[in-house]
């Protein structure tokens, strides 16, 4: 049983704020965030930043030490642009992934804003990066930010000593492959990335004594004989098929130097650190909009925000958590703010008032009186595909009104397929989780083989589901960054998955010429 002291002095009156209010409500905030709902976070750093180095934040993905790019700046003047016409708003905040946690809240923020950022972001937001199993199994808080230090330093020397075009050619190849240059499965933990520059230095060492024996043993055309024996045993050298197409290329090219192969690296290490964000967009964002939803009203019941501050609050809350309905022309789908505060709120409901109905489809917790302690195993088990199917209730399916269609290009007509009955619960809900699934969102592209004995040409293949093929001119574009990276020709196929039925052969793509 929680017991509330109330006071009749609100920890700030007006909008205007110093650093003594936001301390004062920080510790009000930490108090609640802790005590009452059991949250566990990293240390906390919160830096008060302006609009336009929210904007620059913005453009370098959000890191504060971030390498210098050309598609950051014209990121930047994009939303810059924007945000001066009046055509976007900037966030309240920008929360990072390391320890400390480090907050960046707004000058331009009122008392009442900093207090909703503070919640929402240095405890909801920080507890899910410090207890989700996928940042704990994926990312280095601890590390990230010497990394980013060493990172952004290694890129100027490249471009000092090799020159601005040369090391651009490498990061235009490796930015174009980011998204596939993960792994998506475990494998050995990297070391601490505090120690990445000396560890830099020790390949680069090495790498500088030793001649790659891959190259150096591959037979003559004439004495290889192509069979299923030798595929499968130069596949096996190689480490094919391999979807971390960014690992293949920093391991395997034949020409890249180096510093080209730790550039690479660099690329591959931050795409990697990002990958849990993009399986839990969802549930991180639904988490902290709860957390500071549960807060500020607590908050509000304790007599620490006044009436005027909490009606601030919960406008800018009631603008996150809006969901358009389909034949609004605002709706771009499910808000992932929405979906995910509904359904933690309705957890807390199932835990303390659970209907008949709750108590058949969740036996497991419905009713046990602990809504906190529930969320926070959820919060720490689970990505958004796994917590839509393990959590979205039928009486939420109803509130938001979902329901599933077959809709065919070729037909005039949609098919709803799936209603308001048990079995269309389950549809919904496993239709749903599939489109918060990576696997099913991102292309299934692979290198599948290597010509060893003849031009070296690279085999790229494409596992295409549901007859979507590549947009021609980006498969070309990227095509064209592989070849950069290889050195030698890149073919790319697109097969049917399932079938293995060859739906498309791009003209083989060979590298560009340095200027």
């Amino acid at each position: 049983m929680t017991t509330t002291t109330i006071t009749d002095t609100p920890l700030f009156t007006g909008a205007d704020w110093d650093f003594d209010k936001v301390r004062r409500v920080y510790d009000a905030v930490e108090e609640i965030a802790k005590g009452e709902l059991g949250l566990i976070t990293y240390p906390n750093q919160i830096e008060v930043i302006t609009a336009e180095q929210m904007l620059d934040a913005y453009s370098s993905i959000g890191m504060p030490l971030m390498y210098k790019h050309w598609s950051f700046g014209k990121r930047f003047a994009q939303d810059e642009t924007l945000y001066r016409k009046g055509m976007r708003g900037l966030a309240y905040e920008i929360v990072i992934n390391s320890s400390p946690c480090i907050s960046y809240i707004m000058e331009e923020n009122s008392m009442a804003m900093q207090t909703l950022v503070i919640a929402h972001a240095a405890f909801g937001h920080n507890h899910f990066f410090k207890n989700n199993g996928l940042f704990k199994q994926w990312t280095d808080a601890k590390g990230i930010l010497d990394y980013m230090e060493f990172a952004k330093g290694y890129v100027a020397h490249c471009e000092e000593r090799y020159g601005h075009q040369a090391v651009e050619r490498v990061m235009d190849a490796a930015h174009a492959l980011m998204s596939h240059g993960v792994h998506k499965y475990p494998r050995k933990r990297t070391p601490d990335l505090a120690d990445e520059e000396r560890r830099a230095a020790e390949r680069s060492a090495y790498q500088e004594k030793m001649y790659n024996d891959l190259w150096r043993t591959v037979p003559k055309a004439a004495a290889t004989k192509q069979g299923s024996q030798e595929l499968a045993e130069r596949k096996r050298r190689l480490g094919l098929p391999e979807e971390n197409m960014l690992y293949f290329l920093e391991k395997m090219a034949p020409k890249l130097a180096p510093w080209q192969r730790e550039l690479i690296r660099i690329v591959r290490k931050i795409a990697q650190y990002f990958y849990p964000q993009k399986q839990t967009k969802m549930m991180n964002e639904g988490c902290a909009t709860f957390t500071h939803y549960t807060i500020v009203n607590r908050m509000h019941e304790k007599g620490l925000l006044s009436d005027g501050a909490m009606l601030e609050i919960l406008h800018s809350h009631t603008s996150v958590v809006f969901q358009p309905d389909f034949d609004d022309r605002r709706y771009s789908g499910i808000n992932p703010y929405a979906l995910g505060f509904n359904m933690m709120g309705d957890i807390r409901r199932i835990c303390e008032a659970p209907t008949p109905e709750d108590r058949e489809w969740f036996p497991d917790f419905a009713g046990n009186g602990d809504p906190y302690g529930t969320l926070r195993q959820a919060w720490a088990d689970y990505r958004d595909e796994s917590f839509v199917l393990q959590y979205l209730s039928p009486a939420l399916i109803r509130k938001m009104r979902l329901f599933k269609i077959h809709d065919v290009a070729e037909r005039p007509e949609m098919e709803v397929t799936a209603i308001h009955n048990e079995r269309g619960y389950r549809e919904v809900r496993k239709s749903l989780a599939r489109s918060y699934d990576i696997a099913h969102l991102e292309t299934d592209i692979q290198i599948v083989d290597v010509d060893l004995a003849g031009d070296r040409r690279l085999i790229v293949h494409h596992l295409v589901e549901n007859g979507m093929l590549l947009n021609e001119a980006e498969a070309i574009r990227v095509v064209r960054h592989i070849a950069n990276l290889w050195g030698y020709e890149v073919r790319l196929i697109e097969i049917e998955s399932g079938t293995d039925a060859v739906l498309k052969t791009y003209e083989d793509m060979a590298p560009t010429s340095m200027m």
